[in-house]
């Protein structure tokens, strides 16, 4: 029986457990639905290092040279650099990979050339039609003919593009420790630390789909622990902490403290701006209130968006802006053709570092100008209706429903928005100071009810 489809298309990607809820035959259907749907002649094709990945990936690639198209294998990859070789042959993409699940999940992100987005409102939707109508493969069908696929290896190609984000030759000595969670930073960081004056201290660089170490999903803190244990037993300057696909990067400073997103969107911001001077800067609307004083002050000039890469990489392109970031680790940049990319982050953090001269907390302190929450899941059963009873107790005057609610005033403001996939509300809530964020993030939990959520 083939799978249920409508469990698998997200918002942004198709993923779920392998092979209960996504398998191959949804993989080959998926590959001749993206095929008539993305016209071109070629898709580039990368995965990740799960298990599952070499069969899916195969029967992708079946589907789609049944339709008539070619594919560029690129193998083991990062998902940035999919979207790298996206852009340099202006070429649609795909990736599989489930990036920060258990190793039972897999899924796959798909993009046009140039690596555009395609979520739900931009392509997705209608991938997924196409894909319902699509006959299963055959068992008298053909082999994939080789001549239809290309291997390519664009390793070396991506490594010198991600040293045009920092000058290299005036990059200080940094020791840096940087964890891969076993997932495919690993291809890509210590090869790149050779290149580099930084001196690498690596942890689970070794690919191994069933992340034996810990979970790949370092947005978690107990999943930082190991790094953050390095970087004190190697007084190291600063720590990465990558995902699984690569496409997320957390930041531990030199005393092995967690450095939020809204922090590291400032910083960068500020590197943007010393090279684009002026330049259009993207936040989304959890983020900090820092990052858009920061933005103004250097120069530039914010915009918010929703939250979302889709949402982010459309209003990259229709503004132009030289950067974007999220607080959930995602940063976008015009010069990676408006996609996200942990290593590109990681690069232009080390290059501020590095023309500093400071370590990263004192380069980091100025930000430190408010206190924030975090991200609070809250289950609910409606999640329209607690919206609209957190509403009716504050002022219209002081709402936008850009994404969700948000509610601004001089010394505080909060964001409560919907998951897309599970009966959660997601509230995040700034303050001027701790005491206030304690007493008006009680106050915000309290109008909507529910309990604790995932």
């Amino acid at each position: 029986m083939a799978v249920d489809l409508s469990k698998i298309f997200k918002a942004y990607d198709v993923r779920g457990v392998y092979p209960d809820e996504f398998d191959d035959d949804a993989a080959y259907r998926i590959g001749r639905a993206f095929s008539r749907w993305v016209g071109s002649d070629k898709i580039v094709l990368g995965r990740d290092c799960r298990l599952s990945s070499p069969a899916l990936a195969e029967a992708f690639s079946a589907g789609v040279v049944a339709s008539g198209l070619g594919i560029v294998d690129i193998g083991l990859a990062t998902t940035d650099m999919v979207y790298f070789t996206s852009g340099r042959l202006s070429l649609p993409g795909a990736m599989f990979t489930a990036s920060h699940n258990p190793p039972r999940y897999n899924g796959l992100k798909l993009c046009r050339e140039r690596a555009a987005p395609v979520g739900e409102e931009s392509g997705l939707r209608e991938v997924r039609a196409l894909a319902d109508g699509e006959s299963s493969r055959g068992s008298s069908d053909k082999p994939v003919t080789s001549d239809r696929i290309e291997h390519r290896d664009m390793l070396e190609q991506y490594l010198d593009h991600l040293e045009t984000f920092a000058d290299v030759e005036r990059m200080a000595s940094l020791t840096v420790v940087a964890d891969a969670a076993n997932g495919m930073a690993g291809l890509v960081v210590p090869t790149l630390f050779e290149r580099l004056p930084a001196k690498l201290v690596p942890l689970y660089m070794d690919l191994d789909g069933t992340f034996p170490n810990h979970p790949a999903d370092p947005i978690k803190p107990e999943n930082q622990s190991d790094v953050k244990r390095t970087v004190t037993e190697f007084g190291a300057d600063l720590g990465l902490a990558f995902d699984g696909d690569a496409d997320r990067v957390f930041l531990i400073d030199e005393h092995a403290n967690g450095v939020s997103g809204s922090l590291v969107t400032a910083l960068v911001a500020k590197g943007m701006l010393e090279r684009y001077p002026g330049a259009i800067i993207l936040h989304n609307l959890i983020t900090s209130r820092v990052v858009p004083e920061v933005i103004r002050e250097n120069g530039g000039r914010p915009i918010k968006t929703r939250v979302g890469h889709s949402f982010i990489k459309q209003v990259m392109a229709e503004t132009e802006a030289v950067f974007g970031g999220e607080h959930s680790g995602h940063y976008y940049f015009r010069d990676h053709y408006n996609a996200d990319s942990g290593l590109v982050a990681a690069m232009v953090v080390m290059d501020q570092m590095s023309k500093a001269g400071q370590p990263l907390s004192e380069l980091l302190a100025p930000f430190r100008r408010y206190h924030d929450s975090g991200e609070i899941n809250t289950e609910v059963e409606d999640k329209q209706a607690a919206i609209a009873r957190v509403a009716t107790a504050y002022p219209s005057e002081r709402q936008s429903r850009m994404d969700g609610l948000t509610v601004e005033f001089e010394d505080w403001w909060f964001n409560v928005r919907p998951s897309n996939t599970e009966p959660l509300l997601r509230v995040n809530v700034g303050a001027a100071s701790q005491d206030l964020l304690a007493e008006k993030t009680a106050e915000v939990l309290a109008l909507i009810g529910g309990g604790p959520g995932g």
